[in-house]
């Protein structure tokens, strides 16, 4: 029986809680459900991660990203490598709950960045400042795995390292879009292969 009124009690808070949300949860049957609380806190912690990055060395490394966008400019024939800077070096910034993907992955369809002339660009890329890049945000993550709590910060600087390698032919956006555009992928690629 103490199963019991544990139970009706937990009942009671639900309904409360029910009467003071707005909008019936739009998986479930019940006015209220947890469902809705998970992406809150993702929201927060992804500003708190945004904020402690940003700090405690994202600022470096988006600086430096700029600072190589506007030494591209400047040469004029690196205009694309230095629009390609800026947006990652925005990313830079505040990496969580965003992520870099293909653009032919993104549209379904090639461009001037994801064809040839975008693998010409990442290989000319790579010798002049991508493998310098890559380097600075290996160094950084290493100094951050060592210190343990660092590990997320030492994740993100390894991804941005891959990003480093071969930016052109990518773009940045939230993890949400980027997740249905790999399963609508996925769903065209099924099609094809039943066809």
């Amino acid at each position: 029986m103490p199963f019991r009124r544990f139970r009706r009690g937990t009942q009671k808070r639900v309904r409360f809680a029910a009467t003071t949300r707005s909008a019936p949860c739009p998986h479930h049957t019940v006015a209220y459900h947890a469902c809705s609380l998970p992406h809150s806190r993702k929201n927060d912690m992804r500003a708190i991660g945004n904020f402690l990055w940003f700090i405690l060395g994202g600022v470096v490394m988006g600086l430096a990203w700029w600072l190589v966008g506007l030494l591209a400019f400047i040469s004029i024939i690196g205009i694309p490598w230095g629009k390609a800077c800026f947006v990652i070096g925005t990313f830079t910034f505040f990496p969580f709950g965003k992520q870099a993907i293909s653009r032919r992955e993104l549209s379904g369809r090639d461009d001037v960045g994801t064809g040839a002339l975008g693998l010409v660009g990442n290989v000319l890329w790579f010798v002049f400042a991508g493998v310098w890049l890559a380097i600075g945000h290996v160094m950084a993550a290493v100094a951050n795995f060592v210190t343990i709590i660092g590990i997320p910060f030492a994740i993100q600087h390894l991804k941005l390292a891959g990003i480093a390698l071969a930016p052109i032919g990518q773009t940045v956006v939230t993890n949400e879009v980027a997740d249905a555009a790999r399963r609508d992928g996925a769903r065209v690629q099924v099609d094809n292969l039943r066809r």
